[in-house]
C-alpha cells in the first residue's frame, strides 16, 4: 500500500474527574483501556464487556447487521490456507496469526459485518486478497528494500516525519507514509511517527493498522457495491490502476476470486480498476 490517505483522522479527548473515566469522540482511549458502548474509557466488564467498541474487549466480536461472526468465516482452515503457503523462512511465520487478527478485530466491530451475509463474505475475501498480495501469503512483515525508500511527505505538517525513522510498508496492508503512520498511531494507541517499527514487532497492532486503513478507505467501497476494483484503487491505485500495472491488478483479482470461491459467494461486478 503506497497511496496517500484521503481521510484525516482527529481525536478529541475530554478528561473528567476520574483518571480512568474518559468521554471521547471516536473513542480514542489509551491502548490498555476499553471504549464502552456509551463512549467512555475504562476497565472491567462495564467497559470491556458487551457493546465494547475498541480496546482489549472481552466480548466476542460483534456479528453486526449481517448476523454473522467474522471468526466463523475466517476459520483456522481459511487463515492457515493462506499462511501455510509462505516458506518456513518467512519473517511472517508465527507473527501473522489468526488469534492476533481476531484480537485486533475487537477494535473494528463493523469489519465484515455490514449488510447481508454475502456482503460480509465479500468484504472478508477482499481484505485477505489484498493482505495476501501485499505480504506474499503472510510472508513479509516489512516491504522489501523498504529502508532504502523515501516515504516522507514533507508537506504534511500535521504528521511531520521524525528524523531517522522510515515510513515504508509494514504489516498486512503494508502501511506506508508518515501521513498514514501518524493518524493510525493516534487511533490505535501507539506513536506511529516516532515508533513506526511497532507495526513490525507487535502482531496485534500490525493487524490493527491493516484494519484501520481498510475501515477508513475500503470498507464503504466494498459494502456499498462499488466492487473489488474500487478497493484496489484505494490501496494502490496510483501505481496499478488505469493501465499502470495490469499484472498486479490481475493478481489481486485472482486472490479475491479464489477466496470468494472458498467462502461460497459471488464476486460481484467491477473487479478491476
Amino acid at each position: 500500500m503506497k497511496s496517500f490517505p484521503t481521510i484525516i483522522f482527529s481525536i478529541v479527548v475530554l478528561v473528567g474527574a476520574f483518571p480512568q473515566l474518559i468521554s471521547s469522540q471516536n473513542c480514542g482511549c489509551a491502548p490498555d483501556l476499553c471504549c464502552s458502548k456509551f463512549g467512555y474509557c475504562g476497565t472491567g466488564n462495564d467497559y470491556c464487556g458487551s457493546g465494547c467498541q475498541s480496546g482489549p474487549c472481552t466480548a466476542a466480536p460483534s456479528s453486526g447487521n449481517s448476523g454473522v461472526s467474522v471468526a466463523d468465516i475466517v476459520t483456522d482452515a481459511f487463515f492457515n490456507g493462506i499462511a501455510d503457503q509462505a516458506a518456513s523462512s518467512c519473517a511472517g511465520k508465527g507473527f501473522y496469526t489468526r488469534s492476533a487478527f481476531l484480537e485486533a478485530l475487537n477494535s473494528y466491530p463493523q469489519f465484515g459485518t455490514a449488510g447481508s451475509v454475502d456482503d460480509s463474505k465479500r468484504e472478508i475475501a477482499a481484505f485477505f486478497a489484498h493482505v495476501t498480495h501485499e505480504t506474499g501469503h503472510l510472508c513479509y512483515i516489512e516491504e522489501i528494500d523498504g529502508p532504502s525508500r523515501d516515504y516522507c511527505d514533507e508537506s504534511n505538517t500535521q504528521y511531520p516525519c521524525v528524523p531517522g525513522k522510515g515510513y515504508y510498508g509494514r504489516g498486512p496492508i503494508q502501511l506506508s507514509w508518515n501521513s498514514n503512520y501518524g493518524p493510525a498511531g493516534e487511533s490505535i494507541g501507539f506513536n506511529g511517527l516516532s515508533q513506526p517499527e511497532t507495526v513490525a514487532t507487535n502482531n496485534v497492532i500490525s493487524f490493527k493498522t491493516g484494519l484501520w486503513y481498510w475501515m477508513n478507505h475500503c470498507h464503504d467501497l466494498i459494502t456499498s457495491g462499488q466492487g473489488f476494483g474500487a478497493t484496489i484503487r484505494a490501496i494502490n491505485g496510483r501505481l496499478e490502476c488505469d493501465g499502470a500495472n495490469p499484472n498486479t491488478v490481475s493478481a489481486r483479482v485472482e486472490y479475491y476470486t479464489e477466496y470468494c470461491r472458498q467462502l461460497g459467494v459471488e464476486t460481484g461486478d467491477n473487479l478491476r480498476c
